[in-house]
């Protein structure tokens, strides 16, 4: 409580000219995260404390599920019993600004600039930001790639780069497993998350909502267009269904052939699977047409100050280092995989370089290379509802309860509407 700070200006600005400030007395400040992002925030204290010694990082890994749970239960009951920072994934964060705009502080006013903000692309702003308030600063993105076993797809006579389509896909996973005994294609967790319409869905241009989060596209034509899609990959074998943990197993015991996420995916198969090195690579994804847009976003998150933090100008000092320069963003890009979303990273030699664990591939070239071409897609602050309904749909869909994909969707946008009061988009 007690503590006295050096304003957030004369922080930066003396951080700036090289010289770390020394606080009037040490300080620490605690986080909330999850999974390979605890450990990317890990992976940036020791460059961090060079620069700021007297600021200790506490990181504590919740679970995905729990970070969320505990934050809404807190912000809820005023705010009480958040730490100093909270990650936030992008396509949630809305639910929190919306229902809980006192919640976490307004960076602005700690010297997140406009400068600064222009740093970041923006499609990863835009769920961050509410009028002049700046809720969250953006940290990873998760541009969609595959990630594949080179040894597998050779034996099957398999050229990653022949895969242009998801037909594409699903006849080179009927050769795959044909010549693999006992591997399957992919993978999806069917019955606890949206991931595989998320991607092809934002591929495609389509979401639940529309970019301005005015009106329901849930079920516009490439969004009915994606669900069959994914039928058709279920129905076909090419899909299994198998939920995170069951597929970092499957990576390891090697009965999967590829896996379709994120870019940050890449710190979960070569951190859980050390003794695969060289046998996995990445490629673009597949389109719905050989000749379609091959990017896509899933996933990604933030990280916001709650407005009960004692430690604010410390706080901010360390979301400065970790998401707004290039030394705190390729640490956890070399350590974890997290994919920078700051522009200026993109562009470090190291991003460039071969990587030993994927076969000599230099993967970041390849995935950041896509981001440019992301559409943007807003979760907006009824993520949660449509979420809940389009899974309940898909789940239903899957067991014949509706005609066709049209029918599910249409079915999915009614739903959403009611709970939500928004207007399908005509």
């Amino acid at each position: 409580m007690g503590c006295k700070f050096l304003g957030a200006t004369a922080l930066v600005a003396a951080w700036a000219l090289g010289s770390a400030p020394a606080l009037a007395q040490p300080t620490e400040i605690t986080i909330w995260s999850w999974n390979v992002a605890a450990s990317s925030l890990k992976s940036t204290v020791e460059g961090f404390n060079k620069q700021f010694p007297d600021i200790k990082v506490n990181v504590q890994d919740l679970g995905n599920q729990q970070v969320f749970d505990k934050t809404l239960a807190a912000c809820a009951a005023g705010g009480d019993g958040l730490p100093d920072i909270v990650t936030i994934e992008n396509f949630e964060a809305e639910i929190f600004w919306n229902r809980f705009p006192d919640c976490f502080a307004n960076l602005k006013d700690l010297g997140y600039t406009s400068e600064i903000q222009s740093k970041f692309p923006e499609f990863k702003r835009t769920e961050l930001e509410v009028g002049d308030v700046a809720y969250a600063m953006p940290w990873d993105s998760g541009p969609v790639a595959v990630f594949y076993r080179r040894d597998f797809y050779e034996k099957a006579g398999i050229d990653p780069k022949s895969v242009k389509s998801w037909d594409d896909f699903i006849a080179a996973g009927k050769k795959i497993a044909a010549a693999n005994p006992g591997v399957v294609m992919a993978q999806a967790d069917f019955n606890g998350d949206s991931e595989w319409f998320r991607m092809i869905s934002n591929e495609q241009g389509c979401g639940y909502f529309s970019t301005d989060g005015q009106t329901i596209t849930i079920n516009q034509p490439a969004c009915v267009a994606t669900l069959d899609k994914i039928k058709q990959m279920k129905d076909a074998g090419t899909l299994t269904a198998a939920n995170w943990d069951e597929k970092v197993q499957s990576n390891t015991a090697g009965t999967v052939a590829s896996q379709v996420y994120g870019g940050w995916y890449e710190g979960t198969v070569r951190t859980n699977s050390p003794k695969l090195a060289g046998k996995w690579g990445v490629y673009l994804m597949p389109s719905l047409t050989a000749d379609g847009p091959h990017a896509a976003n899933l996933g990604g998150s933030s990280l916001a100050i709650s407005n009960g933090s004692q430690h604010k100008e410390a706080a901010w000092t360390y979301l400065n280092y970790a998401l707004g320069t290039d030394e705190g963003q390729i640490a956890m890009l070399k350590s974890f995989g997290l994919v920078p979303s700051l522009l200026s990273a993109e562009k470090q030699p190291f991003v460039s370089e071969p990587q030993p664990y994927w076969g000599g591939q230099a993967v970041w070239a390849d995935i950041l290379g896509t981001l440019p071409k992301v559409v943007a897609s807003r979760g907006t602050a009824f993520q949660s509802d449509a979420d809940g309904i389009y899974k309940a749909t898909q789940t239903k869909y899957f067991a014949g309860g509706y005609p066709d994909a049209k029918a599910a969707l249409d079915d999915a946008a009614n739903q959403i509407a009611s709970a939500t009061g928004l207007p399908i988009a005509q």
